[in-house]
């Protein structure tokens, strides 16, 4: 949810070399063929269906049909078996993906190709089809520059230049920084109509979002009017963007992403850069001891406005504090770092000297914050206890509202004891009544249960 397209390339190729070894591939036409395939074809409907077609010729019904589907990001193609057909001779192939029960985002390709497996095991690969799931609703309009290709429908060729300038110089600026090049088309839609772009991106996305970059299908999606084009927000958000798109290709490695707060400071400090706004909420969240620890923004980000926005402020808070401690070629040489397959902790002691854990000390004093306070779960506050029941458990740790560390080893009381007088009643005296009630229930649900 682009930079694993070249991966994902080898990695298809060589699943269909496997299938090939294994007698899974075969020739599309042939007199002796038990299948003989024509040309597949692939329709959608934005939010709808995606529909794929394949002709065929079977000499008997196969035991066997399979669609395989491969998208951008993906480890490999995704194998749905299909509904035989009802006969041989000419048949066609079908399969509907119903988009209501899950979203997939436009300008993602699709490539696929039918698999048909005979009566005597043989399975034969058709051709394959790329299709690409556009957003069919709107009427674009297309300006291609350098390396950005920008769709947009409402407003003049000004606003579309204008716009493509923005992500051309966002790139090439990236791109010198980072030491990568960028020669892949970057595909940048702009949504002029909010509703209709909250639609591309999904549901679930949350209504401060201005814009969104797929780093999978190299696909940057916005939300500016022809109103806004000249405002300098979208001198921020476009590039911001883009930014991580250049970010993904600098780090492309098989293994795990970088921190999601080091792609986020990166993006906000080349597009806007550590301002007094951020500064103003990262020395609130200090004095109110309010700091978020680095590893909590690792991953996705909180949902809460004023949370949200606070990770903002430390992630470019943590890129600066690199930059001014060290310097640019230190922070480049840490992002890159990762393309080697690095973890979080090897990384940044190659460019930084520290690992994450020190990283985070040093900022943390430079910023005159102590240690964040770890929330987590807690142990539940004690509840009622029944008369009797007050005196010491056998297993500490499992008591109510009790901490971590258990008590020493002790013998048990009277009250624990096995086989004690005052157990064995307690034990009698509960089995008496959850039978008197059980009789109970029994004879009211006869009752009232109506006759034959």
């Amino acid at each position: 949810m682009g930079e694993m397209m070249p991966r994902l390339g080898r990695l298809a190729a060589a699943v269909l070399l496997a299938l090939a070894a294994s007698g899974m591939g075969a020739a599309y036409v042939s007199a002796a063929d038990a299948v003989t395939f024509g040309q597949p074809r692939a329709t959608s409907a934005f939010g709808k269906s995606i529909e794929f077609e394949q002709p065929v010729t079977l000499a008997a019904v196969p035991s066997l049909v399979e669609l395989l589907i491969r998208t951008p990001g993906a480890a490999g193609p995704n194998i749905t078996p299909v509904d035989l057909p009802a006969g041989s001779g000419d048949q066609t192939l079908r399969f509907e993906v119903d988009l209501a029960q899950g979203h997939i985002v436009p300008n993602t390709a699709f490539v696929a190709r039918w698999r048909v497996t005979d009566r005597d095991g043989r399975a034969w690969l058709g051709p394959e089809v790329t299709h690409l799931y556009a957003d069919d609703r709107i009427a674009w309009k297309t300006l291609s520059g350098d390396v950005v290709r920008v769709h947009w429908s409402e407003g003049g060729n000004d606003f579309g230049r204008r716009a493509l300038a923005i992500g051309d110089k966002a790139i090439a600026d990236t791109a010198a920084l980072l030491g990568v090049t960028e020669t892949e088309p970057i595909d940048f839609y702009i949504y002029a109509d909010q509703q209709q772009f909250y639609d591309a991106l999904g549901p679930g996305t949350r209504e401060n979002v201005g814009g969104q970059a797929h780093a999978d299908i190299r696909t940057m999606f916005a939300l500016i009017t022809p109103a806004e084009i000249d405002d300098t927000w979208v001198d921020v958000v476009v590039p911001h963007e883009l930014v991580h798109l250049v970010f993904a290709t600098a780090t492309d490695n098989p293994y795990h992403d970088p921190p999601h707060w080091l792609n986020e400071g990166l993006a906000v400090y080349l597009s806007e850069g550590y301002t007094r706004d951020y500064r103003n909420e990262v020395d609130g969240a200090v004095r109110n001891e309010t700091i978020m620890p680095l590893e909590g923004l690792a991953g996705a980000f909180p949902t809460t406005f004023d949370r949200f926005h606070l990770a903002y402020g430390e992630s470019v808070s943590a890129v600066d504090y690199i930059v001014s401690t060290d310097d640019r070629d230190a922070l480049v040489a840490l992002i890159r770092s990762y393309a080697t397959g690095k973890s979080d902790d090897d990384a940044f002691a190659a460019a930084l000297g520290v690992d994450v854990a020190g990283f985070e000390a040093e900022w943390l004093k430079n910023l005159g914050a102590s240690l964040p306070v770890r929330h987590g779960p807690q142990p539940a506050p004690p509840g009622p206890v029944p008369e009797g029941w007050s005196g010491s458990a056998p297993n500490p740790s499992v008591a109510p509202g009790t901490g971590s560390s258990p008590a020493p080893n002790r013998p048990p009381t009277q009250s624990q004891a096995p086989g004690s007088t005052g157990g064995l009643l307690l034990v009698a005296i509960v089995a008496g009544v959850v039978i008197l009630v059980g009789f109970a229930l029994f004879r009211r649900r006869r009752r009232v249960q109506p006759g034959p």
